[in-house]
């Protein structure tokens, strides 16, 4: 836990889920530049009158710093991260601070944005398509006299970034980097020169996608690889088992759903369970599985929250995993371990995981400590293919 002092106040932040051998703080300079710049301006631009300003809409924070900072003007906060929601409202609750509507509002990227906005403060996402598709989403809802603040570490926001903005809302310029952190400042044009958002992209696997071929994907923005199948799940697609014999399986960190659906298309008795951490993800299985099961059918659950978490212990015959080993810009396997270790406790025994990575990774040595063993299902230079199996509990003796 650290504290994080801004005009607006002190507060001690953390990250979700809590872990006290995390060194990854909950907010870090571009956040702070923002938070100063609302307080006193910089150069040309002064100072925003929070007070008086109307609805605040903060989009994309990562862990509810701004949120939480802010939190004296109700602001309504944007993501489409569980974590980043659960960790916002864990850390307005260690501020004394509550969530009812009447203080602060917790909205997702697939809820309905609210109807005005005056105030529009944008943490940049690390995916381009998520902020393309946000700022469509959010246009119709500004207007002339909002001030729209951007803000992001001068790696996170390209020429690209500022195009999205100029082209979507108006005309945008950019400040000064402190501490390698810039910010965006963007005035909104007439609605009438908005064009339409493209999201989501559809297309269809070709042959070479092993049980998925022939399917179609389905991607809402931000999902990894949108416009097209990822090497890493094709490779997946071309090893993972095809027949499950009626099994519940699980489709963990589940993407656009497309392995969990060509499961569901090659047995139409398996139980199909698609869980992330991405409203966004979910939005585009729950819409990749329709597009290809001919018969709507209660086999199939659709769950946003922290990996498997939410399962009952040993309820689990398969999970398939392709994990990510980012968390927004840093580089790490906390994520995929920790979906390791969930994946063990809601399988069954007997019940196995398999998981998708690049080699380098070596998660079979984290695998053969959790589960007491790993294979390579199948292997290629780039990725492999790993097989760890649910060991029967042995009673300790007394």
């Amino acid at each position: 836990m650290n504290r994080l002092t801004t005009p607006f106040g002190s507060h001690e932040l953390t990250r979700f889920p809590e872990d006290p051998r995390d060194q990854l703080r909950a907010w870090d300079a571009a956040d702070e530049y923002l938070l100063r710049h609302l307080d006193s301006g910089t150069g040309e631009h002064g100072p925003v009158d929070l007070a008086g300003a109307g609805q605040i809409t903060i989009l994309g924070d990562r862990w509810g710093a701004l949120t939480t900072a802010l939190a004296a003007y109700h602001p309504t906060q944007i993501t489409d991260s569980y974590l980043a929601r659960a960790g916002t409202a864990a850390n307005l609750d260690r501020a004394g601070i509550g969530t009812a509507k009447s203080t602060v509002r917790l909205l997702t990227t697939q809820d309905a944005p609210p109807e005005r906005i005056d105030v529009l403060l944008v943490r940049v996402p690390k995916s381009l398509a998520l902020l393309e598709d946000q700022l469509y989403r959010l246009a119709p809802h500004v207007h002339a006299g909002t001030v729209v603040v951007g803000t992001g570490m001068v790696k996170e926001i390209h020429t690209s970034t500022l195009k999205l903005f100029e082209r979507i809302l108006g005309p945008t310029r950019t400040s000064l980097a402190e501490k390698k952190a810039r910010l965006i400042f963007c005035t909104p044009s007439a609605a009438s020169t908005r064009a339409v958002d493209p999201w989501p992209l559809t297309y269809t696997l070709d042959e070479d996608a092993g049980s998925g071929a022939g399917l179609t994907a389905v991607n809402h923005a931000g999902i990894f690889c949108a416009d097209r199948l990822d090497v890493g799940t094709r490779f997946f697609l071309q090893s993972i088992p095809n027949n499950t014999n009626g099994a519940r399986v699980v489709d963990l960190g589940c993407g656009n759903g497309i392995v969990g659906t060509a499961v569901a298309v090659s047995d139409p008795r398996a139980e199909i369970v698609f869980t992330d951490e991405s409203y966004q993800a979910v939005a585009s299985a729950k819409a990749t599985f329709r597009a290809n099961v001919q018969h709507e059918r209660d086999r199939a659950d659709f769950l946003v929250g922290d990996g498997v978490a939410m399962l009952d212990p040993g309820s689990v015959d398969l999970v398939l995993c392709n994990p990510p080993f980012h968390s927004h810009q840093a580089t790490t396997d906390a994520t995929a371990l920790r979906m390791f270790a969930q994946s063990r406790k809601v399988l069954r025994p007997g019940g196995e995981l398999w998981v998708v990575a690049n080699r380098h990774m070596g998660y079979h040595t984290h695998l053969r400590r959790l589960f007491g063993n790993s294979e390579v299902a199948a292997s290629e230079p780039k990725f492999v293919v790993l097989r760890a199996v649910k060991q029967e509990e042995r009673p300790r003796p007394m």
